[in-house]
């Protein structure tokens, strides 16, 4: 070897340390790219709650408006029962809550007795906080999935006007 030459040893090292930077970017990228989706699938989940949640009230509600009273079981919206000649349903099934993935709605009992509503049995912070349905006043101030708690309250039966 001539004095001057180089071995060409530095020369790897800089590869080296170019790949393993390499290497952290691709980790950095697909940690966020995680990360967005995992919040994405989250607010799918709401999403669903909120349908779900929604559906269980207008089910009370008519429940409610043909019996005029509220149900003692989620099951009573299903179905009358096996006596009946014409079955009812207010609800084509029960459906899971998203968030916890079963079917452990936490029930809201009717002063009267009964079942008023449902809420989430998950105690996760909610990523939704504001741009609620009317009918959904107080769910910007949940602390948790549970705070929202989807009731049917009866109220006057507003009917429309007639027009001559």
């Amino acid at each position: 070897m001539r004095p001057g030459e180089r071995t060409g040893r530095g020369d790897r090292g800089f590869t080296y340390l170019g790949l393993l930077f390499l290497v952290a970017l691709i980790g950095l990228a697909l940690a966020t790219a995680g990360e967005v989706a995992a919040t994405t699938a989250r607010r799918e989940r709401e999403a669903q709650l909120l349908w779900a949640g929604h559906e269980y009230r207008a089910a009370i509600g008519r429940y409610w408006n043909q019996r005029r009273s509220y149900p003692m079981a989620l099951q009573d919206l299903i179905g009358t029962g096996g006596d009946a000649k014409v079955q009812l349903r207010f609800l084509r099934r029960l459906y899971t809550d998203p968030v916890s993935g079963g079917l452990d709605w936490v029930l809201v009992l009717a002063p009267g007795g009964g079942i008023m509503g449902v809420a989430s049995s998950s105690k996760g912070a909610p990523l939704k906080t504001g741009g609620f349905d009317e009918a959904d006043q107080g769910f910007d101030e949940a602390k948790s999935y549970a705070d929202w708690k989807f009731t049917f309250q009866p109220g006057p039966v507003r009917r429309r006007p007639r027009t001559p």
